[in-house]
């Protein structure tokens, strides 16, 4: 649909829901995998996450709106948060989609 509607050049966000907190990801993650989840103070992300801190760092929701209004799409799937307590990421099964 993207490829056919959308003009060339055209930013399109294909998300269903808006500015997922981090440590909201963490804790749905450390939840099936029975892991403690902490808090890193701001000043120790560069040494505790490596390389990766600078995106986990990052302030940048994404917004599917003018998606849907240009095409005329609707997310139909789970968000992020139901999606991963589904829990087949972390029971070895692939996902019913």
């Amino acid at each position: 649909m993207a490829l056919e509607a959308a003009p060339a050049g055209t930013r399109l966000h294909g998300v269903g829901e808006e500015a997922v907190p981090v440590r909201q990801i963490a804790e749905a993650i450390g939840q099936h995998l029975k892991l403690p989840v902490n808090s890193v103070p701001h000043e120790r992300t560069a040494e505790h996450f490596g390389w990766l801190a600078p995106f986990l760092s990052l302030d940048a929701p994404a917004s599917s709106a003018l998606t849907q209004k240009r095409l005329g799409w609707r997310p139909v799937r789970p968000g992020l948060i139901a999606d991963l307590d589904a829990g087949h990421y972390f029971n070895g099964q692939t996902s019913a989609y």
